[in-house]
């Protein structure tokens, strides 16, 4: 079985943070007077949309159902066989989609947010004398720029600094640099430059300054992965595919040729994993876009096929925004172990990563606690002393694995290349495996190209390029001040409409419920701190969410940036959700858990619980254990040994503040390690030991009883918000 090697190269990464409203700007006025002329053509050959809103998931399940044949149907609803059922569609050619969780559930909602050719790529290409490397930077660069034209709204420009501490390197990272803008060539964003140091301090204060010698910025792109993914999944939909989200192929259909005689696969037999019904879905043309799955798929059409992926784990972390610069990004090039890390703004959060580690194939990969430690013992070698690095501020960890191409006896995932191939099996099964976030058109346009030739389909060339994914054709940077002069939100809400929903924006505006107060006049929040509003939950079910876990991760992204404040919007988020979808109490407390699961265990909730329990070692100088007892003391009035909501309500009421039993409640159970309705003093001073090592931060317990330990003669309110709410 011989693989067909893709024409287009294929280097890419997942991305970062939405660059400010200025950037945006002068990153479009920019854009626009390069105008690309494979988007006029493009323009002048596509027809509108079919649909002006993509169809219900009801109505997608009825096409699956009643259509005799489909030209293409694809498997997997990430990034890659999003691409290629748009690819499909806007040819013309009657296209469907099947996902057996959620778009974008995979890979393709766990990546670095970038959007790149790949400087490290390009070292090599160059370090090795390698032609095929050179050409996948040369083409991923140019999906850079095309991702960044069809979907501004999602997408922005980022400078990223690049620290020299040796002088010798200065001169080696900028010619490397330079030629990184050189192989970009008209797609090129902006141009890099030299900072000294005091410039480059400057720019990233909390840079590590000792033996600082300078830095060089360069730019690449970045996006919201998981709402870029959804917007190709839509487009594609509004084109009039007919895709559905939680439909599992259970085997691959297959029938005799009767002009050759052998046997091809002809479609699938799919399975609705909310209602367990089952139906075919015929095809002359299947392909396989599942990603870290691509093997089992494969092993249905031939169970004697060779494995061709080799799957890598990567991990990620979410800290506070004040650890990096609101716009300024910080690449490691050689990291302890040669691996690169990316520390990057995001979401006015800072995301870091990624590791790289040959890992199992699952559908719910754990984000380690040694690769957590090693990304942050990585950002404290970069770092400021000045800046104490604290377990206790990861809000949120993942882990994403990476479909990587490769001899099946290679060991060394480090080394492999993300270039794409494209296989052809014998009956007909066209696998598209490898690539990068960055090139899924590209590879999307592979994809098409083989299924057209393999299977005799009547078809035109790629009509992608230049193509406006939903929301992106009428956004502009200042959109979001006719949503706060139009609809009275409030401006930070609006920002993130319009940076989220582009031109939907006022869609989701409309459906925004009435605050009650002077200002904002619409737009509840689902949690304080972030611009999620209730009108997204809604919107998300027209965007086929099903479920909670769709909802925090994938149509909002609270649970990749602080699994505490998701876990504090679900209950409004189920209620919602129960409300429109005609949910009973029974299905709520069902997806409540299974929301909490998934936070638990995939976005790192699981590493907070272990940071401090009930084993948790007390390593307090006697003196400060003295002092902490006095503190707890001063609660546990009747020296009980410890202390519950009464204690606490009493303290409160002394220095008259008010605050409800609810919150209350909340407040203990962070620290009631054995879950019997009270805090002890053991529980107490193993909570003040983890403090002081760094492994918690933001207890609202221990802000609470220390603010009140100083203000109980001065009557001053206490705060009791979370701090950065660390994990």
């Amino acid at each position: 079985m011989a693989f067909q090697k893709a024409v287009k190269g294929t280097i890419l990464v997942g991305g970062g943070a939405l660059a400010t409203v200025l950037g945006l700007s002068q990153f479009a006025h920019y854009r626009r007077k390069q105008v690309n002329l494979a988007y006029v053509e493009a323009a002048e050959y596509i027809s509108e949309p079919v649909n002006r809103e993509p169809p219900s998931r009801e109505a997608q399940l009825l096409t699956l159902q009643n259509t005799s044949e489909f030209d293409i149907l694809v498997i997997g609803g990430g990034a890659t066989g999003s691409g290629c059922a748009l690819d499909a569609v806007t040819r013309g050619l009657k296209t469907a989609l099947v996902e057996r969780d959620d778009f974008s559930s995979g890979t393709s909602s766990r990546s670095t947010k970038l959007i790149h050719g790949g400087v490290r790529y390009l070292q090599k290409a160059i370090m090795k004398l390698d032609i095929e490397q050179y050409r996948m930077v040369k083409e991923a660069l140019h999906e850079r720029a095309n991702l960044l034209e069809i979907a501004p709204h999602l997408s922005a420009p980022l400078p990223i600094m690049l620290p020299v501490y040796k002088w010798w390197q200065l001169p080696y990272y900028w010619v490397g640099i330079k030629l990184y803008d050189l192989v970009a060539g008209s797609n090129c964003l902006k141009g890099s430059y030299v900072l000294s140091k005091s410039r480059a301090l400057e720019h990233f204060p909390m840079l590590q300054k000792d033996r600082l010698v300078g830095a060089i910025v360069y730019y690449d792109g970045q996006h919201n992965d998981a709402r870029m993914n959804l917007a190709i999944a839509l487009t594609a939909a509004r084109y009039g595919a007919a895709t559905a989200n939680y439909m599992e192929v259970v085997s691959l259909l297959k029938k005799t040729d009767p002009q050759t005689g052998k046997v091809r696969v002809s479609g699938a037999r799919c399975k609705d994993v909310l209602t367990g019904q089952e139906f075919d879905v015929r095809a002359k043309c299947v392909i396989n876009a599942t990603g870290p799955f691509t093997d089992s798929v494969r092993k249905m059409d031939d169970k004697d096929a060779a494995a061709i992926c080799q799957p890598s784990a990567g991990v990620h972390i979410v800290m506070p925004g004040y650890y990096s610069p609101e716009s300024m990004g910080l690449l490691d090039p050689a990291t302890s172990d040669g691996r690169v890390i990316f520390f990057l703004p995001w979401q006015k959060m800072t995301i870091a990563g990624t590791t790289d580690t040959p890992t199992d194939i699952t559908h719910h990969p754990i984000p380690s606690e040694e690769d957590i430690n090693f990304i942050l013992n990585e950002v404290r070698n970069y770092l400021s002393s000045d800046v104490e690095v604290r377990r206790g501020d990861v809000l949120a960890a993942w882990s994403g694995i990476r479909p990587l191409v490769t001899d099946p006896k290679s060991a060394d995932t480090q080394s492999i290349s993300r270039n794409h191939v494209v296989d052809v099996s014998e009956s007909g099964l066209i696998t598209i495996a490898g690539g990068k976030w960055t090139t899924y058109r590209s590879m999307a346009e592979d994809t098409i190209n083989a299924a057209i030739k393999t299977h005799n389909l009547k078809a035109g060339p790629s009509r992608t390029v230049g193509l406006f994914l939903q929301g992106g054709k009428d956004w502009s940077p200042t959109l979001y001040i006719r949503l706060v002069q139009d609809y009275g939100l409030e401006s930070e809400v609006a920002q993130h409409l319009a940076t989220t929903y582009g031109d939907k924006a006022f869609e989701v505006a409309k459906m925004a419920s009435v605050t009650g107060k002077r200002w904002p006049i619409v737009g509840v929040r689902l949690v304080s701190e972030f611009p999620y509003i209730e009108a997204e939950v809604k919107y998300g079910i027209k965007e086929y969410a099903c479920t909670a876990v769709d909802m925090i991760s994938r149509r909002t992204r609270l649970a990749f940036l602080n699994v505490q404040a998701a876990e504090e919007a679900l209950p409004r988020i189920v209620e919602l959700m129960g409300r429109e979808l005609n949910w009973d109490d029974y299905k709520k407390e069902e997806e409540l858990e299974t929301a909490k699961k998934f936070l638990y265990y995939e976005m790192g909730y699981k590493s907070r619980s272990e940071q401090l329990t009930d084993r948790s070692e007390i390593s307090l100088l006697p003196s400060d254990i003295d002092r902490y007892k006095k503190r707890f003391h001063k609660f546990d009035a009747d020296q009980k040994g410890f202390i519950t909501i009464v204690d606490v309500q009493r303290v409160l009421e002394s220095i008259n503040v008010q605050m409800d039993e609810n919150t209350l409640h909340e407040i203990l159970n962070e620290v009631d390690l054995n879950k019997n309705g009270q805090v002890e003093l053991n529980e107490f001073l193993q909570l003040m030991s983890a403090i002081q090592k760094g492994r918690v931060s933001g207890s609202r317990l221990a802000i609470l009883m220390k603010t009140a330990e100083e203000n109980l003669d001065r009557r001053v309110p206490i705060p009791v918000d979370r701090s950065c709410g660390g994990l």
